[in-house]
């Protein structure tokens, strides 16, 4: 793997959130007001308020084979978003930044410990910094405040909440994942279709905030009421079935 980032003098925090979710904005920027974390919103893209019609840069017939079902206009919404936050790192001209979205919940060493990790870690890569599942851990590197990063074997680990992003992997990401055919956080864990390690805390520095289950994307009952059923379905699990193996197979190379 390529050499370490050089020490930041700063590490901008882009918040990712939609308009009408002004409450979620508000909690955040209460708390980063209180920890002495100034935050730049990355106005989000509703993906609601645009008609399907409309939608630019999606492979819904591969979405469908993927994933079981079609592509919700909350995770077009969000997948969007997320690039936003890609092209920000880009002009801004810096070497990296935190992309944290609206549902978590800062902790007084966020920044400190992100920075650590971008010290750590290779100028070119994904580091997510809170996760859902991280069974099969390999650690790779050890940062200056004693945190693991490394990758997990097992997944998908859901989630793309807070991660650290790297301008040489956002100039990289935002054309290799421009035409959507899976949920951001899915498509982002990728690394062996894409090219760009995306490692992964051992422990996660943030946890999920109180508003967490106020979602904007879809319930539960919305993913079941449209997946495909029966031998509909198999495309769906002979991909999962190529991604376990690909995920299990790729730390050996890292």
């Amino acid at each position: 793997m390529s050499k370490p980032m050089v020490v930041l003098d700063d590490l901008p925090v882009y918040l990712i959130n939609i308009d009408r979710a002004a409450a979620r904005r508000e909690l955040l920027e209460k708390q980063a007001a209180d920890l002495g974390i100034e935050l730049e919103r990355v106005a989000g893209v509703d993906g609601k308020a645009i008609p399907e019609a409309d939608w630019v840069a999606v492979d819904k017939p591969l979405f469908l084979r993927r994933n079981g079902r079609p592509l919700m206009p909350g995770e077009y919404g969000c997948y969007k978003s997320h690039l936003k936050a890609f092209e920000r790192l880009i002009e801004s001209g810096k070497p990296a930044a935190l992309v944290i979205e609206d549902d978590i919940s800062l902790s007084h060493d966020l920044l400190e410990r992100a920075k650590s990790v971008a010290m750590t870690v290779p100028k070119e890569c994904v580091v997510k910094l809170v996760n859902h599942r991280t069974q099969g851990f390999r650690p790779l590197f050890t940062t200056a405040k004693g945190d693991a990063v490394g990758f997990a074997r097992l997944g998908p680990q859901g989630s793309a909440a807070c991660y650290l992003l790297t301008a040489e992997a956002a100039r990289h990401l935002v054309q290799r994942l421009k035409v959507q055919s899976l949920p951001f956080d899915m498509a982002l864990e990728r690394s062996w279709d894409h090219g760009i390690p995306v490692l992964t805390m051992r422990h996660s520095l943030v946890d999920f905030g109180a508003l967490r289950f106020d979602t904007f994307i879809a319930s539960r009952a919305d993913y079941r009421s449209h997946k495909l059923k029966g031998l509909a379905k198999l495309p769906t699990h002979i991909f999962r079935l190529r991604e376990m193996v690909k995920r299990a197979l790729h730390p050996l190379f890292l």
